[in-house]
């Protein structure tokens, strides 16, 4: 077993993370970060230290997740959030408190914007109360200290910071009327502990599935549906409605909420679905599908590299990795992305090329894995969301692509009025 074999195993037993959906290269990186940081010689010296030290295996997972959240992320999900929950309390006749839950709750951003969205939707505090958890103990540290930076707050609507925060300093202070309505700790979906609580109305589990193999998947979702009330609504991830609906859930049918139900749901199309090509700017020249698949290959060139990143070493990377790719260089491009993954932080643009060569290669479920990955990065990537909706309807998701062409269409419109400014 080589050493990197071990580090892989030990945060697929920990936290079952599967190694695909973030490339060992980011996990060798970690392990390169924390083996300096704790003065170990060699990778032996590490594993040694590693398993002689919970504190030593916490950082380490702190070093392999990179939490990418900001307040009222996916906002349609929390406008929808807050017309299911005034439906819920009038079914119940007000008897009860709405239980919701965030998970993984990272520094705090998704459960304090369920607070901020449902005190404002005219919810009184003592009609909801929101749990929040994470793996990560430093991330729930920070939740609890509830300062933010500029970086949480994104996008054109922000007014909320003016009603729910106070300046300070170089950030923002979290009011105590929203901090009193959330209860954050440390925990793990794979604990068995969590059986034992009691059912939620509402559960958020945004971008977690994509980190697992599929056996974990299906453990993780069965736990997300003991987790949630039989008539409850699991919210999700963009790229992550496809796993729900072949694990038996189906979406809401509110665009852009992500929210699915095991009941009252559409039943399903029976037409055929078509997926209808974005206007193709430029074809990749090279990279195409060998003549033996039965699916056509989406040839959607990639973004241009220059406006994905302000760091010019990365640019000129990911000017060389899509030139490697387009000259059919599939070998060369792949190692070029596993080496920036190694000296950089992982970016969308490079996720969505080992989608695309592992889609070109035949690897269909490790294609599917990166392109959620960009998707995770960067929802509105089009390219990932273009072949993903291309891949899953090759494999017979028809609902899953349709979601996904509609929101690539959505992103191209965007894109056109931006450029027409």
């Amino acid at each position: 077993m080589s050493s990197d074999q071990r580090f892989f195993d030990f945060l697929k037993e920990r936290i079952g993370l599967d190694v695909t959906s973030v490339g060992p290269a980011i996990i060798e990186r970690a392990v390169r970060q924390r083996s300096a940081a704790s003065g170990a010689a060699s990778a032996d010296e590490y594993w040694h230290v590693l398993q002689g030290s919970r504190d030593e295996q916490q950082a380490l997972i702190e070093a392999v997740i990179v939490p990418e959240t900001w307040f009222f992320r996916y906002p349609e999900s929390f406008v929808t959030l807050a017309k299911l929950a005034a439906k819920r309390l009038a079914d119940i006749n007000h008897r009860r408190a709405l239980r919701i839950l965030s998970l993984p709750c990272s520094t705090g951003e998704e459960p304090y914007s369920i607070a901020m969205a449902l005190l404002d939707a005219g919810l009184q505090p003592h009609q909801f109360k929101v749990d929040g958890m994470d793996v990560s103990p430093l991330s729930v540290e920070k939740a609890k200290r509830a300062r933010y930076g500029k970086n949480s707050f994104r996008g054109q609507d922000i007014e909320f910071r003016d009603r729910h925060f106070t300046a300070e300093n170089d950030g923002y202070r979290l009011d105590e009327r929203v901090l009193e309505q959330v209860r954050l700790e440390v925990g793990n979906v794979l604990d068995p502990a969590l059986a034992n609580e009691p059912p939620y109305d509402f559960v958020f589990c945004r971008n977690l599935l994509i980190y697992f193999d599929q056996s974990t998947q299906q453990q993780v979702f069965e736990v997300l549906k003991q987790l949630t009330q039989v008539d409850g609504v699991l919210f999700i991830g963009p790229a992550e409605g496809s796993l729900l609906g072949r694990f038996g859930m189906r979406s809401i049918g509110v665009p852009q909420s992500f929210a699915f139900s095991r009941q009252h749901a559409p039943p399903p199309a029976t037409a055929t679905f078509v997926p209808t090509p974005l206007p193709v700017r430029q074809p990749v020249r090279s990279v195409t599908p060998p003549p033996i698949r039965s699916r056509p290959f989406a040839t959607v060139a990639p973004l241009p590299v220059m406006a994905r990143t302000t760091n010019p070493e990365a640019a000129v990377l990911l000017a060389n990795i899509a030139a490697l790719a387009n000259e059919g260089k599939s070998a060369e491009a792949r190692a070029a992305c596993d080496s920036y993954l190694r000296s950089h932080e992982p970016v969308a643009q490079v996720f969505y090329w080992l989608g695309l060569l592992s889609d070109v290669a035949g690897s269909a479920l490790q294609a599917q894995g990166f392109y959620r990955k960009a998707l995770y990065l960067e929802p509105q990537h089009p390219e990932a969301l273009m072949h993903l909706a291309a891949l899953l309807q090759s494999q017979g998701d028809t609902a899953g692509a349709r979601r996904l062409q509609a929101r690539a269409a959505r992103s191209e419109r965007a894109a056109d009025s931006e450029r027409k400014r």
